[in-house]
């Protein structure tokens, strides 16, 4: 049976709220995804720059304050579908909801837990498929390249500043592109430092494109020196560290504006005068560029391209601060370190009543007592249970491990993952229930 048709609205009508349905080719607009919840005003903006008669909208999915909804258009498919649903007091719910009787009992932690997850690796995904297309487009389409980042980097801002404190959540099923991942990883770890050191708005928009096409100049390298080895001849190492000038030729292909450019050309600089391509120091890199070459070398400490090298995002942080001080600014470093805490999502270790768990979120304000994934061999089929620090104040993170010094039967069941990604959620007084404590 066919589907009825979505009503159309002129996108002049359009509204922060509205569900839209673009009957577009993923190269004829700049969104990562066709359809999709209107969330801020630069969405709306560039909705109508693509200069449609009619825009579908779904009123099932559309989410409004009841109060100031929009009406759907007359004769729609709108309204066979209001007109189905039972009336109550003669007033119309603006979403259908369950019944009292039938609603579901509150999710267990570990529910709870997927359930975030699997939004956050949802989003995470979004992003990676958005990388793909623009390193596509920007060729050929630079100025379509550029919207898509745009838009992507808004709709992330967005989030940002609509929730307030923000937890930083390690993703468990990230497969694809690693150059996709390490954009969005650096991207989304770059937003979160940058709103942690204060940058203003037009900065935050500046660091979230550049940290997202940092790397896009590696498109146009030979595939054996895309990415840095102690095996690279001299000869090679220069045509690597090229990428720098490639991207920031590409960005100029783009119109992107000039703080984003300095960034690209500045993220593997250092404050000391040790990075490249020119060496350039202290006042000299734009904050933006401190905050884009700090999550670059981490992510590259923790996900190097030969896995046998990685770090664990624990002693990627020891190693930042112990031996690569001298290469960041003592403010974005502190201030990332305070954003990550001392054992950032993906460290492994065992707490002080003998326990051994992987740290999975970590909440900005009590970096000290993150939530964990905690072993627990008599939950079965799922070997662990969810515990949040903040509520066992006698409990404390004792000391980090490698997955290689677990017991075999820990390994098995926690099953770290190989490689360091992660999203932010809305910060949470308590992520789990503190079960498992015996």
């Amino acid at each position: 049976m066919n589907q009825p048709q979505l009503p159309e609205v002129d996108p002049s009508e359009l509204r922060v709220g509205h569900y839209v349905v673009l009957n577009l080719g993923w190269m004829a607009h700049p969104f990562p995804r066709s359809s999709f919840l209107v969330t801020t005003e630069r969405e709306l903006d560039t909705l109508r720059s693509l200069k449609l008669k009619k825009v579908s909208i779904d009123p099932q999915r559309c989410e409004f304050p009841e109060a100031v909804a929009p009406a759907a258009p007359q004769g729609s498919a709108a309204d066979a579908a209001q007109a189905s649903e039972p009336a109550a007091g003669g007033a119309r719910q603006a979403r259908p909801a369950a019944s009292i009787a039938t609603q579901p009992s509150a999710p267990s932690p570990v529910e709870a837990h997927r359930a975030a997850q699997e939004r956050a690796e949802k989003r995470f995904q979004e992003g990676s498929r958005c990388f793909k297309a623009v390193t596509t487009l920007v060729e050929t389409q630079p100025e379509a390249a550029a919207a898509q980042t745009q838009v992507l980097v808004g709709g992330l801002l967005a989030e940002l500043g609509s929730q307030g404190e923000s937890s930083i959540r390690l993703l468990d099923q990230v497969m694809g592109d690693r150059h996709a991942q390490h954009a969005v990883n650096v991207m989304v770890l770059s937003l979160l430092l940058g709103k942690a050191v204060g940058l203003a708005a037009a900065d935050m928009e500046a660091l979230g494109q550049a940290a997202f096409l940092h790397d896009v100049g590696k498109s146009r390298l030979p595939t054996q020196v895309r990415n840095l080895d102690d095996s690279l001849t001299p000869a090679q190492r220069k045509a690597y560290e090229s990428h720098v000038a490639l991207g920031v030729d590409m960005g100029r292909s783009m119109k992107l504006p000039v703080a984003v450019l300095q960034a690209m050309a500045q993220h593997h600089e250092a404050v000391d005068g040790s990075g490249f391509p020119t060496g350039c120091k202290g006042d000299r890199l734009s904050r933006a560029a401190q905050v884009l070459a700090l999550i670059n070398r981490y992510d590259g400490l923790c996900n190097p391209w030969n896995p046998a090298r990685a770090l664990t995002p624990h002693e990627a942080v020891s190693r930042l601060f112990a031996s690569h001080r001298s290469r960041f600014d003592a403010h974005v470093l502190q201030a990332f370190i305070r954003m990550m805490g001392v054992y950032p999502p993906g460290s492994i270790v065992q707490l002080s009543d003998g326990r051994y768990a992987q740290v999975h979120v970590v909440n900005a304000t009590q970096p000290l007592k993150p939530t964990l994934l905690v072993h627990d061999p008599r939950q079965r089929p799922q070997p662990f249970v969810i515990v949040d620090l903040a509520r066992l104040p006698d409990v404390s993170v004792q000391r980090s491990l490698r997955a290689d010094q677990l017991p075999r039967a820990v390994l098995d069941d926690l099953a770290p993952q190989a490689r360091y990604c992660y999203f932010f959620e809305r910060a949470a007084q308590s992520a789990g229930d503190g079960g498992g404590t015996g």
